[in-house]
């Protein structure tokens, strides 16, 4: 489950050290950290991470299966989260040390900055092989962080991108070895704890306009 720790004026939130599926209450604990983080006061940053061979594996595809009839709230508790990482008002870094595949690798579209390990480890949207069709709120995520032709390779064909080919398509700011994935994003996070703020919030949520709202709508089913 995640847990939130404070050291300075960074936050650091580890997503797990399993899969790191969005599951209900995984999603709960995610919710009280981001609350955490956004109600405290002065100069503060974000780093998310995780611990092991997963950044995270998306949406818990077992739990959904077995609770049909709830998965329209749950898709949208999770485009919820996404739209909340998005438009918090501190710069957030996303320390990719692991797979980051679907709705986890979206995750990491939500921050500002991505920092991947250079070594091992995919950054993947396999909708299209799995037969899940992106939302349209997902979808307005995807396309509001990645360019043009980077989000329809990774969108319509599954690519798997190594942290040096995420470099190349923009996906990801900078790759580095698996022991300064963690201490690079903090590095980066330290020097922008000082924008954080009304401002930054005011900024994201205009440049982000279309996908937050699309995020934010209800998703039927």
């Amino acid at each position: 489950m995640p847990t939130l720790d404070r050291s300075g004026d960074v936050f650091v939130l580890d997503l797990g050290d399993t899969e790191n599926r969005f599951s209900p209450d995984w999603l709960t604990a995610m919710n009280a950290a981001l609350d955490e983080v956004e109600q405290a006061d002065g100069a503060r940053a974000l780093v998310t991470t995780a611990t092991g061979k997963f950044f995270s594996n998306g949406l818990d595809l077992e739990w959904l299966s077995t609770h049909e009839a709830e998965r329209g709230t749950y898709v949208s508790g999770v485009q919820h989260l996404l739209a909340r990482v998005l438009a918090l008002p501190v710069v957030t870094v996303a320390a990719i040390q692991g797979h980051a595949f679907a709705a986890g690798a979206m995750l990491t579209l939500s921050h500002d900055v991505r920092v991947m390990r250079a070594d091992r480890g995919f950054w993947c949207l396999p909708e299209v092989d799995i037969q899940i069709p992106f939302t349209p709120g997902m979808s307005a995520l995807i396309q509001s962080r990645l360019t043009p032709q980077t989000a329809h390779v990774a969108m319509t064909t599954g690519r798997r991108y190594g942290g040096a080919e995420a470099v190349e398509a923009g996906i990801v700011d900078t790759a580095v070895a698996e022991d300064a994935v963690r201490s690079t994003a903090v590095e980066i996070a330290t020097g922008l704890a000082g924008k954080a703020g009304e401002t930054l919030r005011t900024i994201k949520a205009r440049m982000y306009g279309p996908a937050l709202d699309s995020l934010r709508a209800h998703v039927g089913g």
